[in-house]
């Protein structure tokens, strides 16, 4: 909804309106897509800070999703990242420093980064939590926060998993630390009838993460599920799952093209889709509703973006949509 009325905002203040409602929505929608601005509001800057590492796919999701938005509500767009929450909460400080306009941060550590987001609100700089930090997000002074309720999110895969006629799944967890990790595998095994094992791997070292699955697998017998908290570690668990001689099931949290191949030619069960461009654009999109007309979502709740279980039968609509980065 956000979307949708900052296009329809937009056209009006570029003075399109007596155009007709359709084809001022129509040229707003082209000068987006065209990078140009569909609004005359003043240019703006947002900072987004999250906790991806380098070369984190799902946060390519994210950033260019928020890219989009910004080109459209005018607004100067910066990114920074950092997977140390220390090191995440400095980031936020040097935008802080910068007197952005809003911020958009994400708060998987989220005691590293309270005192950051507290200075920030502290400024008049308004906040918007994404991905991790549901819990959170309200009480360190958030406008609201935009993303999945992990803990819902892992119920509904155990309670997947349970449709599938699972009994002994392991869940894998890339990053110690992670709150947002930690609520997904305890939601599933929650709903869960059969039993679930929690595996710690370092998700910096993808031989690693493979030979810990395989090394678990051929040491613990019955595993018929294996759950992955992210889409890149879902092949280094099929890897491991062939070299372990595995009938397991491999089954994964979001989504990217790789997934949505697998997906169709039966190498993974299913995936669990969070949407992270409807993350990146929606948070861009509701600071700039905010900055424009005190606009705010959720009203004092999240705005969820997920879960959304994908199978085969859903996988062939989502490819073209996987292949070019926004899925």
């Amino acid at each position: 909804m956000g979307a949708v009325l900052a296009a329809v905002l937009g056209a009006s203040l570029a003075g399109c309106s007596s155009t007709g409602g359709k084809r001022a929505e129509e040229r707003a929608s082209q000068q987006a897509a065209q990078g140009k601005a569909a609004v005359n509001t003043p240019r703006w800057t947002i900072g987004m800070v999250t906790h991806s590492g380098d070369g984190d796919s799902f946060w390519d999701i994210v950033q260019k999703g928020a890219e989009q938005a910004a080109a459209k509500d005018n607004i100067k767009f910066l990114y920074a990242h950092n997977d140390e929450g220390q090191q995440q909460a400095q980031l936020v400080d040097s935008y802080v420093d910068k007197k952005v306009d809003g911020l958009i941060v994400s708060l998987a550590k989220p005691d590293a980064m309270k005192a950051a987001v507290a200075r920030a609100t502290k400024a008049g700089i308004p906040v918007i939590t994404v991905n991790s930090g549901t819990a959170e997000s309200k009480e360190f002074g958030a406008l609201t926060h935009i993303g999945q309720d992990e803990t819902i999110a892992g119920e509904a895969v155990g309670e997947e998993l349970g449709k599938r006629g699972r009994k002994k799944a392991l869940c894998i967890l890339h990053e110690q630390g992670n709150v947002g990790h930690e609520q997904r595998c305890a939601g599933a095994k929650k709903t869960f009838d059969g039993d679930m094992q929690n595996l710690y791997v370092d998700g910096t070292n993808m031989p690693d993460v493979q030979a810990s699955i395989e090394a678990k697998l051929q040491s613990t017998k019955g595993i018929d599920a294996v759950v992955t908290l992210g889409a890149p570690f879902a092949d280094a668990a099929v890897q491991a799952k062939e070299q372990a001689g595995s009938e397991a099931e491999i089954d994964t949290f979001d989504l990217n093209a790789k997934v949505v191949t697998a997906l169709k030619d039966d190498t993974l069960g299913f995936a669990v889709d969070q949407q992270p461009y409807l993350q990146g654009y929606q948070a861009v999109d509701l600071l700039w509703l905010y900055k424009y007309n005190d606009n705010v979502l959720g009203g004092g709740k999240p705005v969820l973006t997920g879960p959304q279980i994908i199978t085969k039968k859903d996988a062939p609509a989502l490819e073209a949509y996987t292949k070019r980065g926004t899925r």
